[in-house]
């Protein structure tokens, strides 16, 4: 079992301010100032958020291996979880798996009516093709009712509540998305990958694969009712395919390859969501309207050839709408890969999606993306906290300027918000669901020597 206490850990970092050639001449990040990451929970396998609901001062932590932890309004970690169906899920790899409890949203009106929503591999349904994976399940449950007071107030899920709202099988065990947030349109948005295996081809994927399959609802990002439509959910009837028989209502934006991780600015309302790209190319998109983002078209803003994945076609060899005649989406943010980066200062393995930054508590960071990549390494772990701020959101086709905050000593696996727009970023050691080296770190301004 966790411990309930944790001492503090303070890693002084140095803002650093570094050039990045991108498609359209993003420039660097400066006049940053210093954070640290001050560390509230440790002992954990496999974090990958952490989220708080509306006006309430506890932070509920999410472990991939199935488990949601609770530290309360001054910062101790209680033991017993706040939810646990790790006997529902499939069983690990060891040595990588992107499976898991992967997602975590309370509803808005949490606090009168307790109800939450989880998103998890389950082994693969019955109704499923029995050479697939697994099934992805996205459920609702209920606080625990206390015999005094609100479900909001509870510290236990009541396990009986639980209702599923839709399973998605899946080909294979990667590019589960697994994101799930509530907008400030009240709709509960679910971002779920391609299905797995490289490139959108393989096993259980249609010939144009699952990322511009809008029959499918891999490889898209939906948006769902979930007050209405008893026992199931109701469909908002601005979703895109509700008119358009050629793609299935849940639908809200299509083209995504492994959506990892989304969020919404809490100040405008803006959808922030980073996918991982294939051998390139990492991208993250302000993805607030519908429509189709490119995979397996593109990779970020780059043409995408399947039978060649490790070379980039020249930008006249492929489309710029997609085959229901959308035209194609294009990111905000891109960075090459470590087998593509030249002369750029920043490269990457893997995006991981953070926030628009809205707490007090560092002022220099307001209004800015704070996000990271898995590692510089696979073999060992080196993670990067990143930065983005919109300089040229305003000029249609410019990527906004990035920098690298600082490598970490630990993989990252996701960023968290809590109710007073501060964030967190969760780390491991490990590169699979392993061990108990996972930790939550909270930015805090650096204090001076």
């Amino acid at each position: 079992m966790l411990s309930t206490t944790v001492g503090t850990k303070v890693v002084k970092l140095l803002v650093i301010a570094l050039s990045v050639t991108a498609l359209t001449n993003a420039v660097a990040e400066d006049g940053m100032p210093e954070v640290e990451l001050q560390t509230v929970m440790e002992g954990l396998t496999s974090p990958v958020m952490l989220t708080s609901a509306i006006n309430d001062e506890r932070r509920f932590v999410v472990d991939r291996t199935g488990y949601i932890y609770v530290l309360d309004a001054e910062g101790n970690q209680l033991e017993e979880p706040f939810l646990d169906i790790s006997d529902q899920l499939i069983e690990f790899q060891e040595a990588f798996d992107e499976r898991g409890l992967l997602g975590l949203a309370f509803h808005p009106n949490y606090q009168q009516n307790g109800r939450f929503y989880v998103y998890y591999s389950a082994p693969l349904r019955d109704e499923a093709p029995n050479d697939w994976n697994h099934t992805s399940v996205i459920s609702e449950f209920k606080a625990t009712q206390p015999e005094e007071g609100m479900r909001s107030q509870s510290n236990t899920t009541d396990m009986s509540s639980e209702r599923v709202l839709l399973e998605v099988d899946q080909p294979q065990f990667n590019h589960d998305g697994g994101s799930i947030a509530f907008g400030p349109d009240g709709y509960l948005y679910i971002a779920l990958g391609d299905g797995g295996a490289a490139d959108d081809v393989a096993l259980g994927h249609p010939p144009m694969g699952h990322g511009q399959d809008t029959t499918s609802l891999l490889g898209s990002i939906l948006r769902l009712d979930v007050d209405r439509g008893w026992p199931g959910y109701a469909i908002p009837q601005d979703n895109p395919f509700v008119v358009d028989p050629r793609g299935l209502d849940e639908i809200h934006s299509w083209g995504w390859r492994n959506p990892w991780r989304m969020s919404f600015d809490r100040a405008t309302g803006d959808l922030m969501v980073a996918t991982n790209g294939q051998n390139l190319w990492e991208a993250v998109y302000e993805a607030s309207e519908p429509g189709n983002y490119g995979w397996n078209i593109l990779e970020g803003t780059h043409c995408f050839d399947t039978q060649n994945p490790n070379t980039t076609p020249p930008s006249t060899s492929c489309d710029t709408v997609g085959p229901l005649g959308h035209e194609l989406k294009l990111p905000v943010i891109e960075y090459p890969h470590l087998r593509n980066q030249g002369d750029r200062a920043i490269a990457g393995i893997s995006v991981i999606g953070g926030y628009v930054y809205r707490g007090s508590a560092i002022e220099g960071l307001q209004g800015r993306y704070v996000f990271g990549d898995w590692s510089q390494s696979f073999s060992q772990p080196e993670g990067q906290l990143l930065i983005a701020h919109p300089t040229n959101s305003g000029s249609e086709g410019q990527l906004w300027s990035i920098g690298q905050i600082q490598v970490l000593d630990s993989y990252i696996l996701g960023f968290g918000e809590d109710s007073a727009g501060e964030l967190y970023v969760m780390t491991t050691a490990n590169t699979g669901p392993t061990g108990n080296t996972g930790a939550v770190h909270k930015l805090v301004p650096a204090q001076s020597e």
